[in-house]
């Protein structure tokens, strides 16, 4: 895999609330980062990254472009300022965050516009997120196969998304999985509670170790220390067959986020 497999997400995180999470995180021993532009904590990103200590090429940090920023004048001065806000030269990976088919912009102009921001070295790497197969094949067409790092999508033990995920596997574009622990849901499920129990572990352990056998990418994010400690333990956790198992049956697609403006026809 191109990306971290485990790194700490910040959606929903602003002020010292974000600055508090992703220092716990890097003190922790994370070191990958998940931001956005819409999430307005790149600034608070970039003051934990600079308070930590950490080495910036440590690191790997990622953010993703917003909607009004996708036109081929926008995206790369977008970048910069994101840059500057996270108090980097570059950042390490870059998404095109929601496909939103309906804002005016072309695919193969903001695909073509992010590949420039790659080549200026304002980015290592370029990736989209929440595409969905048809999708996903016209930005590969547009930059070229082996240039689309990850397609970073809800997925979680209720949303499998096992056609799109299976797609991208034969692409070689790796999965990063958000939304994991589907906003909490899956930690009241009776069958992972029970996998939890026989491995003395915790609900969301087991999700994301579901997501990383998978050999999917996790970003689980929390403002509590002892969370984002336990979230950590999920990379020595092994699932048997029995568990893996019991845990695909689980599929329900159950899609917490598709917000009508910006998500594509889902596979």
């Amino acid at each position: 895999m191109s990306i971290p497999s485990f790194g700490v997400g910040t959606f929903r995180l602003t002020g010292q609330a974000a600055v508090d999470s992703v220092r716990n995180a890097l003190d922790l021993g994370y070191r990958a980062v998940d931001t956005a532009q819409i999430y307005g904590n790149e600034a608070d990103v970039g003051r934990a990254i600079g308070e930590s200590g950490v080495k910036r090429d440590a690191l790997f940090v990622t953010t993703k472009i917003w909607t009004e920023n996708y036109a081929a004048d926008k995206l790369v001065p977008s970048l910069r300022e994101s840059l500057d806000k996270l108090r980097t030269d570059y950042v390490d990976l870059t998404l095109i965050h929601w496909p939103a088919p309906g804002n005016g912009v072309s695919l193969p102009e903001f695909m073509a516009a992010l590949a420039e921001a790659k080549a200026r070295g304002l980015t290592r790497q370029i990736g989209v997120s929440n595409f969905n197969i048809a999708l996903t094949q016209q930005a590969i067409d547009v930059v070229g196969r082996g240039e689309i790092a990850t397609n970073q999508i809800e997925l979680s033990p209720y949303l499998q998304n096992r056609k799109l995920t299976a797609y991208l596997k034969e692409q070689g574009v790796a999965v990063t999985s958000y939304m994991t622990l589907a906003y909490g849901k899956v930690l009241k499920d009776p069958v992972l509670a029970r996998i939890a129990a026989k491995h003395n572990a915790t609900v969301a352990q087991v999700a994301l170790a579901w997501a990383l056998q998978l050999g999917y990418a996790v970003i689980p994010s929390s403002t509590k220390r002892e969370n984002l400690a336990s979230n950590l333990l999920a990379r020595d956790l092994k699932l048997d067959a029995d568990d893996m198992a019991a845990i695909a049956a689980l599929e329900r697609n159950g899609r917490e986020v598709s917000p009508s403006a910006l998500a594509p026809a889902w596979d």
